[in-house]
């Protein structure tokens, strides 16, 4: 009896096309796409390199990764409601970038320090519209963001929710139903600061590089920076850690492509170290935003410290935002943090790193 077809690869093994996500935040994976090293590493391969961020038809698996051939890096609200929700996906890796977390207010307002907020305003977006009905509080990132960064402020001073009134605001849209941040969705997540301008609220949390912009267009300051609070669980949040995922059946199939695309983000981490100013560049686009914009929100030599690991650090403080979002009703069950980490394509990857920068 013929043997042929024993040998010959099943469909499903035959790899034609990786599809990665990221967020509009730095990224080694996203420094690596643009610098074109994801797609020379495949190319010889027939390997296609895409992003969701370029189809609309493929987009709704940035939020729940039932897509077999993704890569994600990105917030980690989206990759534990996934999880929670029994998505298929493996934690392969954790990285952490401070990017401007802070509470912003009126500049005539006389907040300057955490404990000042005690029996203020505080904006708390609502829910999102998701049309998953079932997404709808994973996907309510600005809610969740806002409220751990609350917190965060709020245990450094010794006060919890109870000091502080919490006012709703619209998700993603101004008082006049508007979307905030003339049209830029990034800007958007932040809908509190129209109303903080117009003396609705006291206090608004936001970050990254658009906030900065958002904040200069109402005229809002910073009141806390939670970025220069002394310990890191006071400024655990969506992306702070940061992981990565992949889809279990192609971690399985495709071991060693994973580990390649690593080591392409790797070599991409190692290159920003060494070039702050070609990092901003790419930011801009990244992240949406003008020069200004990344250069506030990313500060203190970030550019240093895009490596991924799997830390017992890093992932005490992921555990700790898993609890919150857990607790806080933004993930549909609990689950086994420590189960779902799979430590194998990043130790390798960092040993073919190790080797290809051996043999150069």
């Amino acid at each position: 009896m013929s043997t042929s077809t024993q040998s010959r690869p099943h469909a499903e093994d035959v790899l034609t096309q990786i599809w990665f996500t990221r967020c509009p935040v730095p990224t080694a994976t996203g420094l690596a796409y643009k610098l074109g090293w994801l797609a020379d590493e495949f190319a010889a391969d027939g390997i296609a390199i895409n992003t969701l961020q370029e189809t609309r038809e493929l987009a709704r698996h940035h939020y729940d990764h039932q897509l077999p051939q993704l890569i994600r890096e990105g917030g980690n609200m989206l990759a534990l409601g996934a999880r929670a929700q029994g998505a298929p996906t493996r934690l392969i890796g954790l990285t952490w970038i401070e990017e401007w977390q802070t509470i912003l207010v009126r500049p005539d307002s006389g907040i300057s320090e955490a404990a000042q907020l005690r029996g203020k305003r505080l904006a708390l977006p609502a829910y999102g519209n998701n049309p998953i009905a079932d997404h709808v509080r994973g996907t309510s990132i600005a809610r969740g963001m806002s409220l751990h960064g609350y917190k965060g402020a709020l245990a450094y001073a010794g006060l919890g929710f109870d000091d502080v009134e919490f006012i709703e605001v619209p998700a993603g849209a101004t008082g006049n139903g508007h979307l905030a941040g003339g049209g830029n969705a990034v800007q958007g997540l932040w809908s509190g600061l129209e109303y903080l301008a117009d003396g609705l609220v006291d206090a608004v949390y936001v970050k990254g590089a658009a906030a900065v912009d958002a904040a200069k267009r109402v005229g809002a300051v910073v009141g806390i920076d939670l970025d220069r609070l002394p310990d890191p669980r006071f400024r655990v949040n969506n992306g702070t850690p940061r992981p990565i995922t992949v889809h279990e059946d192609f971690l399985e199939r495709h071991f060693d492509v994973v580990v390649r695309f690593l080591d392409q983000t790797l070599r991409a981490a190692d290159w920003a170290a060494a070039n702050l100013e070609a990092v901003r560049a790419i930011l801009q686009e990244e992240t949406r935003s003008g020069d200004a914009g990344v250069i506030t929100a990313y500060r203190d030599d970030f550019h240093q410290s895009l490596h991924p690991n799997l830390a017992a650090e890093r992932l005490r403080l992921f555990e700790q935002q898993k609890k919150f979002l857990w607790l806080h009703g933004f993930l549909d069950r609990d689950f086994d943090l420590e189960a779902w980490i799979d430590a194998r394509p990043l130790e390798a990857a960092y040993q073919l790193r190790a080797e290809r920068n051996a043999g150069r």
